[in-house]
């Protein structure tokens, strides 16, 4: 992804009237129209629309800037964007259905459908889902190629990349590729003997209420909907070329509002729409042959964000993209949606919030702040208060380390700013993370807290 800086855009503030009944002027409201705003400005993205879950429940919508430049347009929340490869994990949930319905299995080869793929034989489905089958990527550019301007049926996509030879032997290698997801949708196709999008509509889109969701693959946009745009290097926003139809069938074909998407997400922590098991097997991890980890599951990333388990997917098609997290264990989730592709402003604005859901402060916060900063300046000096530190960290801090500390922060200069970013426990201790300016480097500060109050580590390191 491309982050532009240098256009400055004015920044529209739009409130559904979801987000004035829910928030009104509540303090996490405002934080996240601050992120919002900041970041649109900073990038010049014309706009972001914005759905908040906590506690398992939709708590605020809003939408920021503009929809439409010439004339503009205001952006709102009842306005559907494209979610670009978001999509993915509702065809890896369709291919699930099937499965609870005895139809298919994970395991499944993928020449049990399509035998004339290269080495169908051996790849699985399991592996198309994952993005470890070896099937070349037949979108792997951040603009819309001629070819790709023109209409296509999905098998034509897959006579041509799917009989290519392979990129890697299945199972040994990760590696993004759109194809996977349009012969998995393919065969949600032949075994059903209807359209892929009538089976996800049927089976998730309606009996989640997701009255909004549309497939934009086949032109079910309307002139009420924002318009996508792009850049030409660090050049002016223009209309971006729209793909023609057929090429996202079954990768990224929908178009939704948020407040839309982050149903989906309420479903994904309540486990209600699949089975247990399967929520197993769409959430857990695939792990490559030779054991190494992937970071990615069926249709969607798996991994932690300060200490919280998040299920996660970024979305790009032209004109549009998009950062949909998920925090199951904590029944929270963040959608960004916006209206410009290959730009970063859609994953800025949901990692921003996603800190704000889980800054955890604590009512001895404000004094360990300040404990930690006189720490910081006492180093700069060469000096500690050894009273407050375990006998490990007075061992820690010889002679030595008080010299090194000494003569790399003092030409610092004093801290212009001492914040607290992230607490967590580990080993017994609380773990809490604070990000210091000075004059002339940003740096990262940890310490460990044992039970008694005193600290077993200090360190610090930079930062960006």
């Amino acid at each position: 992804m491309i982050e532009i800086l240098t256009l400055i855009l004015p920044v529209l503030f739009v409130t559904s009237a979801f987000g004035q009944q829910m928030f009104g002027n509540n303090t996490l409201g405002q934080k996240v129209d601050n992120v919002a705003n900041q970041v649109l400005k900073a990038t010049g993205v014309p706009s972001a629309s914005v759905a908040v879950v906590q506690h398992g429940k939709i708590v605020y919508t809003h939408a920021y800037g503009s929809a439409k430049l010439n004339p503009d347009v205001a952006a709102t929340t009842d306005m559907r964007y494209a979610i670009g490869s978001i999509s993915k994990q509702f065809t890896a949930a369709c291919i699930l259905i099937l499965e609870q319905e005895g139809k298919i299995s994970l395991d499944d080869h993928v020449s049990k459908w399509f035998p004339g793929f290269t080495r169908s034989n051996e790849v699985t489905i399991r592996e198309l889902l994952s993005h470890t089958s070896g099937y070349q990527d037949f979108w792997p550019q951040d603009y819309v190629p001629p070819m790709m301007q023109k209409p296509i049926q999905p098998m034509e996509i897959l006579n041509r990349w799917a009989k290519k030879p392979l990129d890697f032997d299945p199972g040994t290698r990760w590696q993004y590729s759109n194809t996977n997801f349009v012969i998995a949708g393919q065969i949600v196709q032949k075994i059903t003997r209807e359209p892929f999008y009538k089976f996800l509509k049927d089976h998730i889109l309606d009996p989640l209420q997701m009255n909004s969701a549309v497939n934009f693959d086949q032109g079910k946009m309307t002139s009420s909907d924002p318009e996508g745009y792009m850049r030409y290097g660090l050049g002016p926003l223009r209309p971006a070329l729209p793909e023609g139809s057929g090429w996202m069938d079954g990768a990224a074909e929908l178009a939704m509002t948020p407040h839309d998407l982050a149903k989906w997400d309420i479903s994904i922590i309540n486990q209600s729409l699949l089975e247990p098991s399967s929520y197993k097997k769409f959430e857990r991890e695939v792990l490559l042959k030779s054991g190494v980890g992937t970071g990615y599951a069926l249709g969607i990333e798996v991994g932690m964000m300060n200490g919280h388990r998040m299920l996660s997917h970024s979305g790009e098609v032209s004109g549009f993209t998009d950062e949909n997290m998920v925090f199951p264990d904590d029944s929270a989730a963040v959608v960004v949606l916006t209206n410009q592709d290959a730009a970063s402003a859609s994953g800025a604005i949901a990692r921003e919030v996603s800190h704000l859901l889980f800054k955890t402060q604590d009512k001895n916060t404000a004094m360990r702040t300040e404990q930690a900063r006189k720490i910081f300046e006492n180093l700069q000096k060469g000096k500690i208060d050894r009273l407050l530190f375990t006998s490990d960290a007075n061992a820690y801090f010889s002679k030595q380390a008080l010299q090194d500390f000494q003569s790399s922060l003092s030409p610092l200069g004093k801290p212009k700013s001492f914040t607290q970013t992230n607490q967590q426990d580990r080993g017994g201790m609380l773990e809490r993370v604070f990000r210091v300016v000075t004059p002339k480097q940003t740096l990262r500060v940890w310490t460990y807290q044992k039970p008694d109050g005193k600290l077993e580590q200090y360190q610090i390191a930079p930062t960006r």
